[in-house]
């Protein structure tokens, strides 16, 4: 390579100055790991069993031998399984022993190595968070590098998050082959990124790519047929071999091959080098399921290091076993100039011409919901118990038992995260263990939740069975209680669904009002009825509502009270293979936001005008199918990961039936689509709900589609287009990880377009001309595209099967044959009414009402005598701040304690949990300069704001994930060609300490606190 030929160049004159010049050897900083995934193809028990905790137990023992070795672990579900439930006294003396002497370091330190394109903000947070708390309260320990060195691709959020930790540098693996080649070129794999546009500098973190060789040491020994450098061989599934001796085990290093292996180690080091600009190279040693023998693993490295440091100025190179903080602090050392990147990322991931991976985007997409409502549940359930903490510090629910409960559902949504766990890439028996795990845990969860709803008689709920009531005797009216949940902090008027088997119903608030409500035939069930009621909630209150239910049908009049009976209208099934001459006959659903025409010749939507801004917009919505190529000896395929279009997408259907229900609360529009003329069944329906706005402006605007998908046919991928007459030029915003929004602009590629051009979706995408901009909101993550002017396509559903030995092998075939039932709410407003509306409305989707009967139809109940109950106290921020957490972490750790107590080094100490200390997060939603009045910075008093929850005596403003004290948190600065070396004005105004409770917070900041609480006011 040039650059390299330029560096021999430069090394040979520096030497020739004079007569005693040498060359300065390169040093190598060897990192021993072992990359552990939380699942993919085998599920967390037969892991453990198989090799990862022996991987703990052996790098103990072999660290522990030898001062000079190291080795960094990474992800901490299995090391906190080894530590909980294997790990011996010994080992643990051992293990923190190793972590005092630096010999083991915990890098990136949460849960797992979590995804970067398909997770939510919440939920990174959340697993970094559970680590860093683990971490630091048994070894005193704070991460601060990461070590990304699997994720499918890397967002520009990630780097702002581990900056918000306290991190000092990132590292990163799986970029495109075009761009990692044209970067090693270039020598650019190292930069200063600034991963958010708007806090810039403030949160720029230093990132490493590694090379083309990535995270795993190149195996391949020019002077033999083995490999190399494994010498513990290929790690053996169910149960390791009772002798040791591992498949593949390396070519050992004995007299006869030491200088061989010298040159090989030597000659890779310096490949590489010339793709850096620092003397340093990071060199990993290590690969998946690495280190289980790490005896055999040292045994064979130790001499051959030797070797290569006796004869260092024969080779050119040094080398020594490192820390990941170790190599860092030594390019930290160099004090070069570094580039910046801005807040671009890098996805989408391509490894070659015909490998875009797109797919994961998409797959497996019941998995992807049920880690999203399990998220959501969570953080309802957080703060209910953060608020009954508060409360009732001593009861009546058993904090342990609560806190446990808790513990559990942080963890499954924790795990869930893993690069191959969201991501739909694992094989269907992992699918199935993080499913298993998220369903248990959140069933026990809810059973919390209907104890802290229930017990505690004086919270401003009446309990049911209080003796407010008495049961009536006799009567064919019966009656339901349900609890209704607001687990965000601002005023919501929404409608909610609750599922009865009565024609009839009419429902009251517990101030005994009627509510505006409709019910009607459901789409799912001839035998269920959906009752859609009307309620407002205060910021993070909870109201009792009663549900009157009876069998007698209402036609109408005043016995229907405040209940409108939404009766449908059906329309015949049209073809849809002619469409030429349609649009004459148009059918309007109106409500205040919105004109929705319907083509009566087609069944499919016509045309939406935005009533505030006055504009129509052409648009219709239908399902259009790529087929996949199974077969790998024709061409490329699509898989778990990869999407390859094999040509333009078909229609899906050839005709569509369709149901109209006109309401009061909520008018719904069901279509159905058969995939032929004469089908019996549909294929794929959706169900657009349009809602009245009930005075709010939000309400109305919101179309919330549900579809219903699925069994696909075999190397099918569906999606959603929607197609309209706006003039985006094939311009897509997607949101990065719910944070912000990426701008995507469409590229031409040589091969694979299509697939290329597909983006994730977390929560939020649009499409945008210079008047409007067509938003969709979504419950899970998405693959999304912008594949025509005016379009916006999403994948809603993948079933793939191929003979790719390594999808079969390792069994990654995506059969998936379920049906899923996916929800995007659609918003169509001018570009500036939008950017106010739909941040809030994707929390809105996101943190939906919780929905609780707490009992079943029965004879109704009657009122002794009515008591006065004041209503929860409500806790509302300003619009433009949303409350990420508010919870009880439980981990006891000494907040002002740099290091964890001296004594909890040399025991095997488990501190009670901390049931005090309150953690606090407010995030700034909007971009700066994104809306003149939202996009400022916001004041706001803790003590005031959170007087609902009770008296906040203390406040102490903490690192992202709660483990540094952020006024003595002292990030390294990198210099840039871009920046002074001092930290701006702006930045300082930017990043003020709380001062006494009164707090600002700036455009996109992510402020965390620890609060602890005197009883609540009575």
């Amino acid at each position: 390579m040039a650059r390299f030929a330029l560096l021999t160049l430069a090394l040979c004159c520096s030497s020739s100055r004079g007569a005693t010049a040498e060359p300065e050897p390169l040093q190598a900083f060897v990192v021993p790991h072992s990359h552990m995934d939380v699942g993919w193809v085998y599920t967390v028990q037969e892991s453990m069993h198989a090799y990862a905790a022996n991987v703990y137990t052996s790098v103990t023992e072999e660290l522990s031998k030898a001062k000079h070795r190291k080795f960094i672990a990474v992800e901490q579900e299995f090391f906190r399984l080894w530590w909980d439930t294997v790990a011996t006294d010994k080992h643990k003396k051992q293990v923190r022993q190793l972590v005092k002497d630096g010999q083991l370091e915990f890098v990136i330190g949460g849960q797992v190595m979590h995804d970067e394109a398909v997770t939510y903000l919440e939920d990174e947070i959340l697993q970094m968070t559970e680590g860093h708390g683990f971490l630091y309260e048994t070894f005193g320990v704070r991460p601060q590098f990461s070590w990304h060195v699997d994720p499918f691709g890397a967002s520009a959020t990630t780097p702002v998050l581990f900056a918000l930790a306290g991190f000092n540098a990132h590292l990163i693996s799986r970029v495109d082959y075009n761009l990692k080649d044209n970067m090693q070129n270039k020598q650019g794999l190292q930069f200063v990124w600034r991963g958010s546009s708007t806090l810039g500098q403030q949160q720029e973190i230093f990132t490493h790519t590694m090379d083309q060789f990535s995270y795993c040491t190149p195996s391949h020994l020019p002077f033999s047929l083995r490999s190399g450098f494994y010498w513990n061989g290929v790690a053996m599934f169910p149960d390791p071999p009772k002798d040791g001796r591992y498949p593949n085990m390396s070519l050992p290093v004995t007299k006869e091959t030491l200088h061989a292996y010298a040159q090989t180690m030597t000659q890779n080091i310096k490949e590489r080098a010339a793709w850096f600009r620092t003397k340093q190279l990071l060199w990993p040693w290590g690969c998946d399921k690495q280190f289980y023998n790490s005896s055999v693993q040292f045994n064979n490295m130790d001499p051959l290091m030797d070797y290569i440091n006796k004869n260092s100025k024969q080779f050119g190179v040094t080398v020594q076993y490192a820390t990941l903080s170790e190599y860092f602090e030594a390019v930290h050392r160099s004090n070069l100039t570094w580039d910046v990147r801005g807040s671009q990322d890098f996805l989408p991931y391509s490894t070659e011409p015909h490998q875009a991976w797109t797919g994961f985007y998409a797959s497996r997409n019941v998995l992807k919901g049920l880690a999203r409502r399990a998220s959501a549940q969570l953080h309802a359930a957080d703060i209910l118990f953060t608020r009954h903490r508060v409360s009732f510090p001593n009861g009546p629910v058993a904090k342990d038992w609560a806190l446990f409960k808790l513990r559990a559902l942080r963890w499954a949504v924790s795990e869930v995260q893993h690069h191959d766990g969201i991501t739909g890439t694992e094989s269907p028996k992992v699918a199935d263990m993080y499913a298993q795990h998220l369903s248990q845990a959140m069933m026990e969860v809810e059973e919390v939740m209907a104890a802290l709803f229930l017990l505690p008689h004086d919270l401003g709920l009446t309990n049911v069975l209080d003796t407010d009531y008495y049961r009536k005797g006799s009567g064919q009216v019966l009656e339901q209680h349900v609890i209704v949940y607001n687990p965000l902090a601002w005023n919501i008027t929404t409608f909610i669904n609750v599922t009865v088997t009565f024609p009839m119903a009419t429902v009251f608030n517990d101030d005994g009002r009627p509510v505006p409500a409709q019910i009607q035939k459901s789409a799912e069930s001839n035998a269920t009825y959906d009752l859609f009621v009307i309620v407002e909630l205060s910021g993070l209150q909870y109201r009792k509502y009663r549900v009157k239910l009876s069998e007698k049908p209402c036609s109408g009049g005043p016995r229907c009270g405040s209940t409108y009976v939404a009766k449908g209208v059906a329309m015949g099934r049209r073809s849809v293979r002619n469409r030429r001459g349609t649009g004459k006959r148009l059918l309007p659903v109106l409500n205040e936001c919105y004109k929705l025409m319907f083509d009566q010749d087609t069944n499919l939507l016509h045309s939406v005008t935005d009533n505030l801004a006055k504009r129509r917009v052409r648009m219709t919505q239908d399902f259009w199918e790529y087929k996949a190529n199974g077969d790998a000896n024709l061409g490329p395929i699509s898989d778990n990961y990869i999407f390859s279009a094999n040509g333009s997408a078909a229609q899906a259907y050839k005709a569509v039936q369709m149901e109209i229900v006109p309401g009061k609360v909520v008018s719904e529009i069901r279509q159905y689509f058969y995939r032929e003329e004469e089908d019996e069944e549909y294929s794929f329906s959706i169900t657009t709900r349009v809602p009245e706005g009930f005075e709010s402006r939000s309400l109305c605007h919101r179309l919330e589609q549900t579809y219903s998908l699925g069994p696909l046919q075999v190397n099918t991928e569906l999606v959603l287009r929607t197609s309209t007459d706006l003039d985006n030029n094939r311009t897509l915003f997607t949101d990065a990880n719910g944070y912000q929004m990426m701008k995507r602009t469409y590229k031409t590629f040589t091969n694979n377009t299509v697939a290329r051009n597909y983006y994730p979706m977390v929560r939020a995408a649009y499409i945008q001309d210079e008047l409007s901009r067509l938003v969709l909101l979504s419950d899970r993550a998405h693959g999304v595209s912008s594949l025509a002017n005016g379009e916006l396509e999403v994948m809603l559903h993948r079933r793939l099967w191929t003979n790719l030995p390594w999808d079969v092998n390792y069994n990654l075939t995506l059969d998936d044959s379920s049906v899923v039932r996916p929800t995007l709410w659609m918003m169509l407003a001018s570009v500036d009414a939008a950017s106010r509306l739909y941040q809030k409305e994707a929390l809105e989707l996101q943190h939906r009402p919780v929905v609780m009967p707490i009992d079943q139809p029965q004879k109704t109940w009657l009122r002794k005598e009515p008591k006065a109950h004041a209503p929860v106290p409500p806790v509302v921020l300003p619009d433009n701040l949303h409350l990420l957490s508010l919870s009880v972490p439980g981990w006891n750790y000494d907040s002002q304690s740099p290091r964890a107590p001296p004594g909890r080094l040399d025991s095997d100490f488990r501190s009670e949990p901390n049931y005090d200390r309150v953690l606090l997060r407010i995030m700034h939603l909007f971009e700066e300069g994104e809306d003149p009045e939202l996009a400022q910075p916001v004041s706001i008093d803790l003590k005031e704001v959170l007087s609902g929850v009770g008296e906040v005596r203390a406040v102490e403003e903490r690192s992202l994930t709660g483990t540094w004290d952020l006024s003595s948190l002292q990030r390294w600065r990198w210099r840039t060609a871009q920046s002074p070396d001092t930290v701006s004005e702006q930045d300082r105004r930017r990043s003020p300490r709380a001062e006494s409770f009164n707090v600002t917070i700036f455009p996109k900041q992510i402020r965390t606190f620890f609060l602890h609480f005197g009883p609540a006011a009575p």
